[in-house]
């Protein structure tokens, strides 16, 4: 549990990037997920390759790992980390019907990976929706959250079960 502080505000409510120089490295995994919800037919457009902007998953899936490595650029007060692993997966879900989208990321270093694996997830979704808007502008990316975290010095984090 955290003490409830929020570290990247200073004395006077100043935004500020965290100091973590005096942090132990370690290996710090976290692994986040979401979901981008879409009408079957979206779906099977997905699935059969022939969206007019070309292979959504595997594109999907570079976009997230690409939005991992620039994170730091992204949102702001994030430390640049030399990333170790960067995992995407993308798995069609007829029961959405959608695709249930999941990132691993990997470091060792003195700070965690969280914010890397949300903005994968993010950007994966963002993604599907954006190659497959033409087909459907309905669809929904919902359920974004962090599955769970290890590594560090607030210890171990796993999520209770979300729908």
């Amino acid at each position: 549990m955290t003490d409830n502080v929020l570290t990247h505000l200073g004395a006077s409510g100043e935004a500020r990037m965290v100091d973590v120089s005096d942090k132990d490295t370690t290996e710090r995994v976290a692994t986040a997920e979401g979901r981008v919800v879409m009408t079957r037919a979206t779906l099977d457009l997905v699935l059969s390759g022939n969206a007019k902007k070309g292979d959504v998953l595997g594109t999907a899936r570079i976009a997230g790992i690409m939005a991992a490595k620039r994170t730091h650029e992204l949102i702001p007060l994030c430390h640049p980390l030399a990333l170790s692993q960067v995992s995407v997966d993308l798995e069609p879900d007829p029961a959405l019907p959608g695709i249930a989208v999941r990132a691993t990321v990997k470091v060792t270093g003195q700070t965690g990976v969280e914010m890397e694996a949300l903005t994968a997830v993010s950007v994966a979704c963002l993604t599907i929706y954006d190659m497959v808007k033409a087909a459907e502008r309905g669809m929904r990316i919902e359920g974004v959250h962090l599955v769970e975290k290890t590594g560090g010095k607030s210890g171990p984090y796993r999520s209770k079960d979300r729908t």
